[in-house]
């Protein structure tokens, strides 16, 4: 019996790989709060005031678990633009449970971003069981 459970298992291998490839956010699921930065070029305006603001107070972020990513050129349509769909500037925050909690098409703050992950049920959690709150 555990050699048939051991065959199956070496088999689901290979598609256990590519569907780690075809979702570029699972490695995050349940660790991280991916904040996705979409534009069309890294000399963007909007995209350039987003990752200065984000870096004023990168404390803030790292103490919810945020992860940062960036995707400046179109042209190659990785996995990113293919999962999330941006169009022109795009900022996406995506929950531990892997779904997207908010989507700006223009910059947000730190500040606002600390407050709308504190708003989320599992940060309230996390908080809770921190003894924040």
């Amino acid at each position: 019996m555990h050699l048939i459970a051991a065959l199956t298992f070496l088999l689901a291998l290979p598609n256990m790989a590519f569907a780690q490839d075809v979702d570029p956010l699972g490695q995050y699921q349940w660790h991280n709060r991916p904040l996705v930065i979409f534009a069309d070029t890294p000399d963007d305006p909007r995209f350039r005031h987003q990752m200065e603001m984000l870096a004023i107070t990168p404390d803030e972020l790292e103490s919810r678990d945020v992860v940062i990513l960036t995707d400046t050129d179109p042209d190659a349509d990785g996995p990113l633009r293919q999962t999330l769909h941006p169009r022109d500037f795009m900022l996406v925050l995506i929950g531990k449970d892997g779904t997207v909690a908010l989507r700006k098409p223009f910059p947000w703050s730190v500040r606002e971003l600390s407050r709308a992950i504190d708003k989320m049920p599992m940060r309230q959690e996390e908080l809770r069981q921190n003894g924040n709150q």
